[in-house]
């Protein structure tokens, strides 16, 4: 039985990303793909009054609450992981949900989506972590006037500390400017945002979630082990983005299951189209991946008719190249890893081809280390980018260059040449800058450039402070190449240039639009950090000089405990030896009277007590500092203990007979449990480690010992040192005077290619996720239209469980050596099928039983016992013959074309009637009929041969067979 529920991204819904599926195949839970929202969603633009604080409480300006609340509770029963694309939409929570949520099953993808999934996530991560205090407990804000939004940048009420990296006691610690407010009432929206959080992970949870994913090729079928014993997962391209997955899983017991969204069968500059549907003149879907017994996929763009790629690429090449000639500049948002390429590749060969001067800027802080990553995996590669590309501008740098260093290969700072493909994707004329004040620094800004800024959808980062600049200047141009996703700064742009647009000219009638000047004024959100300063800044050195007081005095009454623990170790194991008791009495008697100097030295007065620290021997001093340091000097006056011996004394409240009597004090034991196994006493790993570290500092010279301390002095002064900072939210007001223009650039299947490739794949059952209702109900329209298409189609929403077929019981079973070379396999498809007969036998060294082939004897005992009542003389004992069983569906026109090969002509009459022989010439005379046999499909799963015993008839039985698996009794 197979169970559905889609966690987010589901049909008829309004916001179709991010995408997450929960599959349940009979008891094995497989999450497809674990997609993240954009973080820092945009509030409407007239929201910034009065009516701001009360708007955003009733409608919630975050939608992944419930989507988050679903996978945490599910994420620790989850047996498999599946991530189709690298990009935040299909893999970006993973990373959170793996370190905090507990979803460590094993998961699988491609090399690249691996790959370019952790720079994506990257990038996200440090963007909105280094505007925002995104920890466990979700940050509060004080109050904020209510007047209108000043004319510039005016800090709101909210702010909070930041110290550097995360400190872990300094997490909670928060500050509000409260000289700014003018209402001493609480923010309602902090009360909105205790449940409402932002599950950022930190960078080296991105780096472990991801080096733990196991990465597959395409078409390399991998068996799982474990509870997924019995599926089979096959990864297969997809497109759209560099190692774009389709996902075949198979199972025993519920069959073929097919994952396919976001996909694209046209052939980009970097892709090669999905293997779904083959390129050429008959184009037709891919054997392999044909007749699913379920159908996953999407349907966003459904209703939607996508104009040419030459078209588009044409337009986007033409404002792009008038722009800068009219010396504005272009900032064309994008993201950081997957469609950055396609643009990249088009704007190098239009550059080159046009020999133009211009800078192209990516503001990026990963954009080095995906362009790495991809110089890396050439093979993953496809359209004109491919390894003949190489080998061309090589060539031309080697031979015939008469100025010797003219041509020579030039270097990268990051010294990737000889990565395959590093000619193919050098990008000679772009620039990376990983914060938008390297660029200001490199470049004026009234120079002309092309900005690719990150992230696309404008709501935080490098793209969205860029964008508070750029689209106040005049004739610049604001190039969107992508819609962005639902309620961010993107998706507004985007709707206020489609709205802008004529009916013919929108976005989804196959046309492309005209630019269109922005006007108005618009307000956005900013966050930012700054450094502490003045009081602030004091504060925070004094907070953070009391914590590290606190953690050194912590960490001197942790090593004086620990010393304790070993010396009574080593006293423990001296006392094994009857002969050693003296000392031992001595010893304790020394460390007795070395604690009485100490207490006797805490009863002094203080200025006597200062003046013996300064002449006294180190040890005791160091001593008391250690106790004054740990808060327990004065706990030390008294024990309960008493002991015979010259030791310390002190004053009783009884009194003996000839005076007082004598309370004797001890040093503090700490009786320590020996914790064994079977072997005996477990060994403290720890203290021989740092024994052995101490046994090194020993053996080491004096040269090496300041060696050590030099480097690491150096080392600790080329750390860059953050200042104490703090976070704030300001709110800008941006005179819009741009240009803005979109041109579809995504490279996803339109309507046209969704409608065409479903019908052909043709599966038995079909699931639509990720499509807004219009695009659902448009494809369930077109495929109830189609009479060969399956009606079982089914569109579940946001947590809705929708169940296909019955549960099965599955078991498991070996065959003998024996019986597996008996049997006679026939190859049906991707499966090779045989009739097996046999005896189920157990055996004491495993735990799964075992087919056995039934001997000649037991069968021949089996019959007999049969055989047991009477029969007539003369009669023959009624035996069963075996019957063969043939597997596969005939199809008439294959079987016509098979005996086209063979020399017998065939025509199809209608009516699932195909005549063979010398009837199905033209002009046949009535006597031919003789030669002639008619191949008939009376029902589903029957065919008919009818017509006199002759070659014809023995022929065209022989290609009937070919075209099935017959498996013999």
């Amino acid at each position: 039985m197979i169970t559905f529920t889609p966690l987010s991204g589901a049909a008829r819904s309004p916001r179709t990303v991010p995408l997450a599926y929960l599959l349940q195949v009979d008891d094995v839970r497989i999450l497809l793909d674990c997609g993240s929202p954009d973080w820092c969603p945009e509030a409407k633009e007239e929201d910034w009054g009065e009516e701001r604080m009360e708007k955003e409480k009733q409608a919630g300006v975050y939608g992944w609450e419930e989507y988050c609340r679903v996978l945490r509770e599910n994420a620790p029963s989850i047996d498999l992981v599946l991530l189709s694309h690298g990009d935040l939409a299909h893999s970006g929570l993973y990373a959170y949900a793996y370190s905090h949520w507990g979803l460590t099953a094993p998961a699988y993808t491609t090399l690249p989506v691996q790959a370019m999934a952790r720079v994506a996530a990257t990038e996200d991560v440090e963007g909105v972590r280094e505007q925002e205090a995104v920890d466990e407990d979700p940050p509060s804000s004080s109050s904020s006037s209510s007047s209108p939004p000043p004319q510039k940048m005016e800090e709101e009420g909210e702010e909070s500390l930041a110290q550097g990296e995360e400190d872990a006691d300094h997490k909670e610690v928060k500050m509000a400017d409260r000289d700014k407010t003018k209402s001493p009432t609480p923010d309602p929206v902090a009360d909105t945002q205790k449940e409402k959080r932002k599950y950022v992970a930190t960078v080296q949870e991105v780096h472990e979630a991801f080096d733990s994913i196991t990465v597959l090729r395409y078409s390399q079928p991998c068996h799982l082990q474990g509870k997924c014993q019995g599926l089979t997962i096959i990864p297969f391209n997809a497109g759209h983005t560099l190692g774009g997955t389709i996902w075949k899983i198979r199972s025993p017991s519920a069959g073929t299951i097919l994952y396919a969204v976001d996909m694209n069968h046209m052939r980009e500059r970097h892709l090669d189209g999905t293997v779904l549907m083959r390129q050429g003149s008959n184009a037709s879907v891919f054997e392999t991946l044909q007749r699913p017994d379920l159908l996953i996929t999407d349907a966003e763009r459904a209703n939607v008719t996508t104009a040419r790629r030459k078209d588009r690429d044409a337009a986007l090449l033409d404002c792009v190249s008038a722009t800068l000639s009219s010396r504005n500049s272009v900032l064309m948002p994008c993201d950081a890893s997957s469609r950055v390429l396609e643009l990249l590749v088009l704007l190098d060969q239009h550059w080159k081809y046009s020999r133009l001067r211009y800078p192209i800027c990516l503001l990026s802080k990963t954009g080095h280390e995906m362009l790495t990553f991809v110089r890396s995996m050439m093979e993953w590669l496809g359209g004109t980018v491919s390894k003949e590309d190489v080998g061309a501008e090589g060539q031309d740098g080697g031979g015939g260059n008469k100025s010797g260093k003219g041509n020579k290969r030039k270097r990268d700072d990051d010294q990737e040449d000889e990565a395959l493909g590093a000619f193919a994707l050098r990008f000679p004329f772009l620039e990376i800058f990983p914060t938008p004040a390297a660029l200001t620094h490199r470049y004026a800004s009234q120079d002309p450039k092309l900005i690719l800024a990150i992230p696309a959808s404008l709501s935080h980062g490098a793209s969205r402070a860029i964008f508070a600049d750029f689209a106040q200047t005049e004739n610049s141009v604001v190039l969107l190449t992508g819609r962005g996703e639902e309620g961010t700064l993107g998706r507004i742009l985007f709707e206020k240039w489609n709205n802008s647009q004529r009916e013919e000219y929108k976005w989804d009638r196959g046309k492309i639009g005209n630019n269109v000047m922005l006007d108005g004024v618009m307000h956005l959100k900013m966050n930012s950090k700054v450094p502490l300063q003045g009081a602030e800044l004091e504060a925070h050195l004094a907070k953070e000089r009391a914590v590290k007081e606190k953690e050194a005095a912590k960490k001197a009454a942790d090593e004086r405990r620990q010393r304790i623990l070993e010396a009574d170790e080593a006293e423990t194991e001296d006392d094994d030896s009857d002969t050693d008791s003296d000392d031992d009495e001595n010893e304790v008697e020394r460390e007795l009277d070395n604690e009485m100097d100490v207490d006797s030295e805490q009863q002094l007065p203080e200025d006597k007590r200062k003046d013996k620290k300064r002449g006294g021997g180190g040890g005791k001093a160091a001593w008391s500092s250690a106790l004054e340091d740990d808060g327990v000097a004065k706990g030390m006056l008294s024990y309960d203990i008493y002991l015979k011996g010259n030791v310390s004394k002190a004053t009783s409240f009884f009194k003996s007979a000839d005076g007082q009597t004598h309370r004797f004090r001890m040093f503090p034991y700490v009786e320590k449990k020996r914790r064994v196994d079977e072997y005996g006493e477990l060994l403290d790993v720890e203290m021989w480690l740092r024994k052995g570290k101490a046994l090194e500092v020993e053996g080491e010279s004096e040269e090496t010992k300041e060696m050590k301390k030099v480097q690491a002095d150096e080392e600790l002064k080329n750390q860059p040192q953050e200042p104490p900072s703090k976070f704030i939210t300001t709110i800008a007001e941006v005179q819009l005077a741009c240009r803005l223009l979109f041109v579809d650039v995504e490279g996803l299947n339109d309507g046209r290619a969704v409608k065409t490739i479903v019908p052909q794949v043709n599966p038995r059952k079909m699931i639509i996720v990720h499509a807004p209702a219009g695009a659902t109900d448009h494809l369930m329209d077109s495929c109830s239209g189609i009479r060969a298409m399956t009606k079982d189609i089914y569109a579940p929403a946001q947590g809705e469980c929708i169940q296909i077929g019955q549960h099965t019981n599955s078991f498991s079973i070996s065959l003998s050596d024996e019986l597996l070379a008996s049997i006679k396999m026939s190859r049906f498809e991707d499966n090779e099928v045989g009739h097996v007969t046999g005896r189920i036998a157990s055996i004491a060294t495993s735990t799964i039983p075992i087919l056995e082939p039934i001997s000649a004897s037991a069968a021949h005992e089996s019959r007999s016992k049969r055989a047991v009542r009477g029969r007539m003389l003369g009669a023959r004992p009624t035996m069963s013959l075996p019957q063969s069983t043939l597997i596969g569906e005939l199809k008439l026109t294959a079987l016509k074309t098979r005996l086209a090969t063979v020399g017998v002509q065939a025509e199809l009459i209608g009516e699932g009637v195909l005549i063979c022989g010398a009837a199905a010439r033209r002009g046949g005379m009535p006597d031919s009929l003789e030669d002639s046999v008619a191949v008939k499909k009376t029902a589903r799963g029957k065919v008919d041969l009818e017509g006199p015993v002759s070659d014809v008839y023995y022929v065209v039985r022989r290609e009937v067979y070919n075209l099935h698996a017959l498996v013999a009794a």
